[in-house]
């Protein structure tokens, strides 16, 4: 099955266009360009990751940096940086456990383990007092799908198209990416899908439907369907930087609760305090049945991640859930630990959040300064800039955001592209003052060539 290229730009930037292809001709090295051939040698090709873009040899603080010394500030880090890279308080805890306790095996617990299950426990709002780790979010994801069908019976899941829940079979089947799903075949039954919040702006602008019709339909779908076992979503979507109002997540859960259906937040990307809070479904008041963390948890050092559920959904001592033989990793837990640990000594929620106000008000300059930008989306330290060639038509500049991206890296900010318009921002929580506003001056300087290269 051929994708389009359209579909291959809902999740990153095209790995094959012209524009990649110019820039790497005027910044690379022949040494890099000699790595990235030997990569593409003996490493599988796919969709997203092949061919590479450079070749980066440090990570450290809030830059990423290549192999020729060229430095960027990373506001893309696949969301594992809401801490910084290298950070010394992570890089210690980690060096002591190694000391200490190198690896645990499954059959037994560790002291690093508890205290991490006591730390999240606590953290977490309300019933959530069951924990399970995991070496990844997707593997977090696949434990939360099984137990929906052993707390429930029930095998219907019901997720939303364009979302990213992981790349597995069972993640991809209840994602809603053409990129990861196209061409596999049968995915996984009672994989059922509704329209996210946003999409009653992307097919009717800002007229008819309204996002509250978007629930309407999910009641709708709930009537028809039996064996449905849970919703799962991301209550902020990160990729293209979704925020829905609180009446969205307060009556969705109503509707949950008045179907009998569990509800899972998938926050891999957008816990930790990316939002302003340590789980980002605080802003709305409600609380899910379980709830999948991962990326930062494990501070940009260790593949961490973890379910944490009511207490009312600790039924599954007769089957294995996880199993992992990373699950109660000695390693892992003394990164997450001492990450979450660094969130609050060093008060990122309050970071986020004062940071994210000043970032907030330089992108709504900028969208009253340039028609290309249509919309301005965001929360804490995670924006959204879309681009669109015209406000009322709502038509993706697609061609423009790719440009505005090489163009700021170029001058030393990289960031990834959604949805082919996208301008995705986010930036570790340990970012100053005076770096974001150098990333902003980049941005809008950037922005400010690509349109007057138009005129």
């Amino acid at each position: 099955m051929k994708i389009s290229m359209e579909a291959l730009r809902t999740e990153g930037d095209i790995n094959l266009s012209e524009n990649r292809r110019l820039w790497q001709e005027k910044h690379l090295s022949a040494e890099a360009f000699q790595l990235l051939e030997e990569d593409a040698t003996y490493y599988m090709h796919q969709s997203l990751s092949t061919p590479c873009l450079n070749v980066i040899e440090k990570s450290y603080g809030i830059y990423i940096e290549d192999i020729d010394g060229r430095k960027y500030m990373d506001f893309h880090g696949n969301s594992v940086h809401q801490v910084g890279y290298g950070n010394e308080y992570i890089v210690n805890a980690v060096k002591e456990q190694l000391d200490i306790l190198p690896f645990s095996p499954r059959r037994y617990t560790n002291k690093t383990a508890i205290e991490l299950s006591k730390k999240l426990t606590n953290l977490a709002p309300g019933s959530l007092n069951k924990v399970l780790f995991a070496p990844g979010g997707t593997s977090a994801v696949s434990m939360a799908l099984k137990l929906v069908r052993k707390a429930t019976g029930k095998f219907k899941t019901i997720s939303m198209w364009d979302s990213f829940h992981g790349a597995s079979l069972d993640a991809i089947s209840i994602g809603g990416e053409a990129v990861f799903r196209g061409g596999m075949g049968p995915l996984m039954p009672g994989s059922l899908h509704v329209m996210p919040y946003n999409s009653y702006r992307c097919l009717f602008g800002d007229g008819g439907i309204s996002q509250s019709n978007t629930l309407d339909y999910l009641e709708y779908v709930l009537e028809r369907e039996m064996d449905v076992g849970a919703i799962i979503l991301e209550p902020i979507r990160c990729t293209d930087v979704q925020v829905p109002p609180k009446e969205y997540h307060l009556r969705l859960r109503q509707i949950c609760d008045q179907h009998n259906i569990l509800l899972i937040f998938d926050e891999i990307p957008t816990a930790l305090g990316r939002t302003g809070k340590m789980f980002a479904f605080e802003h709305y008041g409600i609380e899910p049945d379980i709830v999948v963390l991962g990326k930062g948890l494990g501070g940009g050092v260790f593949p961490m991640a973890a379910m944490l559920v009511s207490d009312k959904l600790d039924v599954a001592q007769d089957i294995a859930l996880g199993h992992f033989t990373h699950e109660k990793s000695s390693i892992g837990c003394a990164a997450a630990l001492a990450t979450l640990q660094y969130i609050e000594d060093y008060h990122l929620l309050e970071q986020a959040n004062k940071l994210g106000e000043y970032m907030k008000r330089r992108l709504e300059k900028m969208q009253k300064k340039f028609n290309l930008i249509g919309d301005v989306r965001g929360i804490g330290l995670l924006y959204g800039v879309e681009l669109v060639l015209d406000r009322q038509t709502k038509e993706k500049a697609i061609s423009q955001a790719e440009r505005i991206m090489y163009k700021c890296m170029e001058k030393g900010l990289s960031f990834k592209v959604s949805q082919g318009c996208v301008l995705t921002l986010v930036p570790p929580l340990t970012i100053t003052e005076q770096q974001l506003g150098r990333a902003m001056d980049i941005l809008e300087q950037s922005i400010q060539e690509v349109v007057d290269d138009q005129q």
